[in-house]
């Protein structure tokens, strides 16, 4: 059993056709808030492995594994870990591990040896480690390094690649920003010249369009990978293809050479 998109990715990836992966969060779901059915839990607590992201990031998942005889694996352990601020509704640490490429190849290296599979880890790992390098050529000369995103899911990748994350929210994104917060990204965007306010696939727009609208900056997609939508899966997109199409998005809004 899968937590949700990224860590189901990257198990069937290592895992191959031995293991049946299970992504518990339904294409299309925002992960943060998934809610378990009976049969979810049942299935939880009889799987061979779960892997999961701990933290409170699915706190309905975490309270099923509290009974369960399950192989639990917690991705975020052992890695270096940015912290939640006081709006983060519970949040004391930053789950959003899989949007630098060498932090995701870290937890993809814990499930090569949940798996015992450590060859198709390593394999895995060195395709992250090639984007990692492409992401690192592509934003090295930009004329702007702010990114400003409806939710704070992008610190790990601002971090690794130098640039400045101004979130209208906090980690989770359905977290709605008091008046003054709001007044105080659009006075940031304003100051910084930010062109591009961006958006997600799984949640609503409104509020980057509302700071865009104030702004007079256009808005474009990035996307936080939490989960594909139906449409994405049906075009055959994956982890590695909309990591590409972020970083086109991040090239031309950044204006980078």
């Amino acid at each position: 059993m899968a937590a949700f998109y990224p860590v189901a990715y990257a198990a069937e990836q290592i895992g191959g056709p031995q293991v049946d992966v299970v992504n518990l969060t339904p294409p299309g779901t925002e992960p943060h808030d998934v809610e378990l059915s009976a049969r979810d839990v049942e299935r939880v607590r009889s799987a061979d492995v779960v892997l999961y992201i701990g933290s409170g990031f699915q706190p309905a998942l975490e309270d099923a594994l509290e009974d369960s005889q399950a192989d639990a694996v917690d991705l975020l352990e052992g890695l270096r870990l940015r912290e939640g601020a006081d709006e983060d509704e519970g949040l004391a640490v930053d789950p959003h591990v899989w949007l630098d490429p060498l932090r995701y190849a870290e937890m993809s290296d814990r499930i090569g040896h949940a798996f015992g599979r450590p060859e198709p880890a390593a394999k895995f790992r060195a395709q992250l480690e090639s984007l990692d390098r492409e992401y690192g050529r592509a934003l090295s000369q930009c004329r702007r390094r702010e990114i400003v995103t409806s939710h704070a899911a992008f610190g790990y990748l601002a971090e690794r690649y130098r640039l400045e994350q101004i979130a209208i929210t906090g980690l989770s994104p359905e977290a709605e920003p008091t008046p003054r917060k709001l007044e105080d990204v659009v006075e940031e965007v304003r100051t910084h010249g930010a062109t591009t306010v961006f958006f997600e696939t799984l949640v609503s727009p409104r509020l980057a369009e509302t700071v865009a609208r104030e702004t007079g900056a256009s808005t474009a997609v990035l996307n936080p990978l939490e989960g594909l939508t139906e449409e994405e899966l049906a075009r055959g997109e994956d982890y590695f293809s909309l990591m590409h199409a972020n970083l086109k998005t991040l090239r031309q809004a950044l204006e980078c050479d």
